[in-house]
């Protein structure tokens, strides 16, 4: 019997890519962008992604798991380390890393260690021989001429299977990069049903878009030191009735009673708008009414402290 494979036979591939690259290099729109829904969070503040999570794009002739990875920075001791060895433990789990980079942002030494960090995600990249990819995002913000130095000054440092430049947020020439990404994995079946669009819990997921609006309503120095804790979910009136409703209750742990203070605002004002914000995001994961309650409670010095980081799920 021939080996050889028929000419009409479609080839599918599956895989892993992980997205690493800098903070606010634009890796969460990215996903989003890629699924066609929201499953990362998205601010323009820097270090909103804690966690590696997972979102599958699936399409006629592929299956993508996509990693959507903390900002690779300098880190310190406690959450920041926790985030960085996030981003590089799914380099060793993936078939291909994807570097997205800011194509509005120059090259060169900076304050928070990206740069050194992007030099240790390519360092790894040849190490493990992963496959790879050069995404050059925020397209939208750059004049054309500077476009392709830009590019050959990454390609230089690196030679990537392929190369992408796309803007995550606008739309533009992203509509290709599913199944260019996909050309870097392996011949094989879906991973995952067909209808899975992510691995999180919906309760880590309305945990987190709680998160994001305490990213987007509070000053900076806030968000940094507040981790969101889902204290129950309850469903039990998901599937009755004509009105189906989630109760869910969480608590803002902080470190610093000023940013209670600030978090809960003159008259409980500022956590009454997180509260509207977030709710109306979770209404529209789930699909039904949601009922949320916020506490705030000070834990001084949660980023440093091994229990809480465990806890909270940042290791």
């Amino acid at each position: 019997m021939s080996t050889r494979r028929r000419a009409d036979r479609t080839v599918h591939r599956a895989g892993y890519v992980a997205l690493v690259g800098a903070p606010n290099a634009g890796k969460s729109t990215l996903l989003n962008r890629l699924l066609g829904q929201k499953v990362a969070i998205v601010s323009p503040r820097p270090q909103t992604t804690r966690n590696r999570i997972l979102g599958i794009a699936t399409a006629p002739g592929f299956q993508i798991a996509l990693f959507d990875t903390p900002g690779i920075h300098r880190p310190r001791p406690g959450l920041n380390r926790a985030m960085v060895d996030a981003a590089f433990a799914a380099i060793a789990e993936v078939d291909a890393v994807a570097l997205v980079v800011d194509a509005a942002r120059r090259p060169g030494p900076d304050g928070d260690g990206a740069e050194e960090g992007v030099d240790r995600v390519l360092e790894e990249i040849r190490r493990t021989g992963r496959k790879s990819a050069l995404l050059a995002n925020k397209v939208d913000r750059v004049a054309r001429p500077a476009l392709l130095p830009f590019i050959a000054g990454w390609t230089a440092r690196h030679p990537f299977d392929l190369v992408y430049p796309l803007s995550a947020l606008t739309g533009e020439n992203a509509e290709g990069l599913g199944p260019a990404l996909a050309g870097l994995l392996p011949e094989g079946p879906p991973i995952f049903p067909p209808d899975t669009l992510t691995d999180q819990a919906e309760r880590l997921l309305a945990g987190e878009l709680i998160r994001e609006q305490v990213f987007r309503q509070t000053g900076e120095e806030v968000p940094y030191g507040v981790a969101v804790e889902v204290e129950s979910f309850d469903e039990s009136r998901r599937a009755a009735g004509t009105r189906p409703l989630v109760r869910i209750l969480a608590t803002l742990h902080v470190e610093r009673r000023s940013h209670k203070a600030i978090l809960i605002g003159k008259g409980g004002q500022k956590l009454k708008a997180i509260g509207t914000s977030a709710r109306r995001e979770i209404e529209a994961l789930l699909g039904c009414q949601v009922f949320l309650g916020l506490n705030v409670r000070v834990e001084e010095g949660w980023t440093d402290s091994p229990g809480a980081l465990r806890r909270f799920g940042y290791v």
